[in-house]
This record gives C-alpha cells, structure tokens and sequence, in this order.
C-alpha cells in the first residue's frame, strides 16, 4: 500500500508531518508532499482532519506470486559436516511444507560433498540442488550468493530459510537484496496462515521486550534466518532417497571478489552450546570470574558445558562464545543450571525451553525463579558442593 495527498482538500495544516514516525512527509507551500522514505504505515491518514490523504494500491511490477513453490532450506556446511542448525531448518520446514502442500528442498553448495546430499535426504529433503564447484570449497559472499540467487531465479522457491550464524547473516540479506524482496532475521517462530498460506515469521523486537510477527505478502521469496537451537531437528531415516538437481555453476573473473589465503581456526576451547544436553550457567551472582571454575565442576559430572550471561560476559569474565541469550545463543538442552544468573528478559530468551531448569539464587525474588522448574535460594558456594557431593554417592553407571 501507498499513500497520496488530495491536494484539493490538503489546507496544510502541518498534523501529518509532526505524526509521520519516518519523517517522511514535508510541505511545499501549504501542500503535504510524501517522500520515498513512506512505508505506507497509514498514520497520516488517521490525523488528517480534512481527508486530505487516503491509502492508494501502489502501482506494481509484481512477480507472478503463483509461479513460487517449494520451502527451501540453506544446507550450511563447513569442511563437509553439516551444521546442526540445517538439521533444525529441515525439521521446521518439514512443518511448513506440509502446511503449505509443497516439497522440502535443500540447497546444498560446495566442493566433493556429494555424500550431504544423502544424509539432507534421511534428514527429509525431497530435493537437494546441489552447486559443485572448487569455489564453493569455503564460503564467500559473492561466491554463494551468485550461485543461489540464480537458482532461486531458475526455480522459484516461496519460501527459503537460512540459520541465523555468521555466514546466514552475511548471505541472507544479499539474497534478499537481489531478488527485490523482504527477510526477517533472527527468527524464534515460523508458521503457515491457515488463509494466505504466507509465512508468519516471529522474531524479538524492541531488547526483546515483546515478539513481533512479520509478513511478506507481496514478493517472494519469503525469506527467513532462523536463531540456532530454537527448532527441533529433523529426524533422521537411514536409507531414504530423493531427487538430486546438480546445478550449473561456472564463474568468470571477478565474479569473486575476495580470495581466502588462509583459514586459522581458533586455539581455544571450542565451545558447542547448541548440541549440549546439559548446560552449567553462571551471571554476576558467581561475584567473581574464578567461580566459572566450580560451574565447569559441576559441567563435568554431567558430561555438560558451561555457559554464562550477558553481563558475565561484558565484565571480561569469560569469551562472548559462551554467552546464552538473545545476543548470544539459543539453547535448549535437557537440564540447564541458572546460577547466580537474576532472569532478565534476554537472557530468559535464550534458554526458556530447556527441558528441566534448576535455578541457584540468594534472591527469592529473582525472576529466574518464574521459570525455573527447580529453585533453589541459596549461596552456590555452598549448594553446588552439595549437589556434587550428592552426585559422588550414586553408583555407577
């Protein structure tokens, strides 16, 4: 939708252009004009005392929306392993095909990978198209980006989906650019309107203080990047097969813009918060870092990891790479320890769907304990000791 001014009624009474929320509105004379930066929001026309503005169909090129069909899943991969957040994607988006009433597809780039393209197929893929080309052997902007935005333009998918890592979050918003149309990023929640068959992507909004929902009913694509470890993942059956489509790849000079000279892989503790069943996280209420000492005690006896809050992490207690919440990772293990950790709302977010939480506070009023499946008020000093020393007892197994 647009919008336009009657300049017949319009007496330049100034209310629309102090009400515009995008300061899109300026007068000429005593005549509102409407400037490219109008989204069509619509609040001009409620103010108007005149009826000087009214919504208008925007004049449109638009794509053929019937000609879009298929959910199609970005197949991240490195070094030949497929991310565990692809695994979610086709869960989810297992989900949204049924609902829609069309095929699940991945689309799989790289170089000698062809044994993905069987394990996307047990994952629920009934297409993989797949882009094989020595370029493709570690990721680059251009060199993915040109490869998939032509086959989307070749095949049409309604609906692409891309995890929410670092290379999603390069990659997606340059599709998006070069098919002209929307992506929501970061996204908690995806399902299908029962009416429109559109896509209703669900993401935090405003520090996560409230979920908005986004549509894209006029382009297609619908795109997506989805927030690791929020989706169930897709079930694997050994043996399945499906319809493999090898794409035409090819690339001429400069079509690659950067060269990778070299990939340096961190020396440190690699740390895997997505695919950990147990999780041992600590906040400020630790007082001071060397208390991530005695969490990793207690990590250890549950073959789990540690994990730590923003603040923690902002007080140079321990590396952003363990960081739990909506400015570091979505979790959802099977136990998740909240030590010294007050609840805020980002960081509530991050880990609300564990399967069992044991909250450790001094505060009985910290609002971890809303959520908490087990609370426990206390000094961790002291109560994790126990639990450990409670532990030592059992027989074993």
């Amino acid at each position: 939708m647009a919008v336009q001014v009657l300049k017949d009624k319009c007496k330049g009474c100034t209310k629309c252009v102090k009400s515009c929320p995008f300061e899109a509105i300026t007068m000429e004379g005593r005549l509102a004009v409407i400037g490219t930066a109008c989204t069509g929001c619509g609040q001009c026309v409620e103010v108007c005392p005149f009826g000087a503005i009214e919504k208008t169909e925007e004049e449109s090129s638009a794509k053929d929306l019937s000609a879009y069909h298929g959910v199609w899943v970005f197949a991240e991969q490195r070094d030949g392993k497929l991310m565990q957040v692809a695994i979610e994607l086709l869960g989810e988006g297992k989900k949204l095909a049924e609902a829609v009433g069309c095929e699940l597809c991945a689309v799989l780039c790289g170089s000698n990978v062809d044994g993905l393209a069987d394990e996307l197929f047990e994952y629920g893929a009934d297409k993989v198209y797949y882009a094989d080309a020595p370029e493709l052997a570690h990721y680059t902007t251009d060199g993915y980006t040109k490869t998939i935005y032509e086959a989307i333009s070749q095949y049409k998918p309604e609906i692409v989906l891309l995890g929410a890592t670092h290379i999603g979050r390069d990659l997606g918003p340059c599709l998006a650019v070069k098919c002209n149309t929307g992506l929501t990023a970061d996204c908690t929640k995806l399902e299908i309107d029962p009416e429109t068959k559109g896509i209703k992507q669900t993401r935090p909004a405003f520090g996560g203080n409230l979920m908005a929902t986004i549509v894209c009913p006029n382009h297609r694509p619908q795109m997506s990047t989805v927030r690791p470890g929020v989706m169930e993942k897709a079930q694997r059956v050994p043996g399945r097969k499906g319809e493999l489509i090898r794409l035409n790849v090819s690339f001429k000079e400069g079509d690659i813009r950067t060269k990778i000279l070299e990939v340096v892989k961190s020396a440190k503790e690699m740390v895997s918060l997505t695919d950990a069943e147990v999780i041992v996280s600590g906040g400020m209420g630790l007082g001071k870092p060397e208390g991530f000492e005695l969490l990793k005690q207690l990590a250890d006896k549950f073959h789990g990891t540690i994990a730590s809050s923003r603040a923690a992490v902002d007080a140079g207690w321990i590396d952003h790479a363990y960081q739990v919440g909506q400015t570091g990772t979505t979790v959802k293990p099977k136990i998740y320890f909240a030590c010294g950790i007050s609840g805020a709302i980002q960081h509530v977010a991050g880990m609300q769907n564990s399967g069992l939480i044991v909250a450790i506070n001094t505060n009985e009023n910290a609002p971890i304990f809303d959520i908490a499946d087990i609370g426990i008020v206390g000094d961790l000093y002291k109560v994790i000791p126990a639990i450990m020393e409670e532990m030592d007892k059992l027989p074993e197994k």
